[in-house]
């Protein structure tokens, strides 16, 4: 069974998220669905591309205001500030990274 990913906060964690599935073969068991960020898709897709730390990444991404495509498999994105109001029980998220560092305890 393929679990269905949300990413919550594309910065550098949230990418590294979605390099790791793609590049370290755990992308049969793990599929990114959707992603929120507040930034803009098109900056997301560079940053993916173009890692200064990393480097490139070794497969492909074209984006859309509403998705970004990696190697073939669409993505939708978001960029809800309240995580609240995220629409992950539609989507059938099974589990979601929380990489924007806001969350830092329960309560939050």
């Amino acid at each position: 069974m393929t679990l269905r990913i949300a990413i919550n906060g594309f910065g550098r964690i949230g990418r590294n998220v979605l390099r790791a599935l793609y590049t370290q073969g755990y992308r049969q068991d793990l599929q990114v669905v959707a992603i929120n960020d507040l930034g803009d898709s098109e900056m997301n897709a560079h940053l993916l591309r173009f890692d200064t730390v990393h480097g490139p990444f070794s497969g492909t991404v074209e984006c859309d205001k509403e998705s970004l495509t990696v190697n073939g498999d669409r993505i939708s994105v978001s960029a809800i500030r309240k995580p609240a109001e995220l629409p992950w029980k539609a989507q059938d998220i099974d589990v979601v990274f929380e990489c924007t560092g806001l969350f830092t305890s329960r309560d939050k």
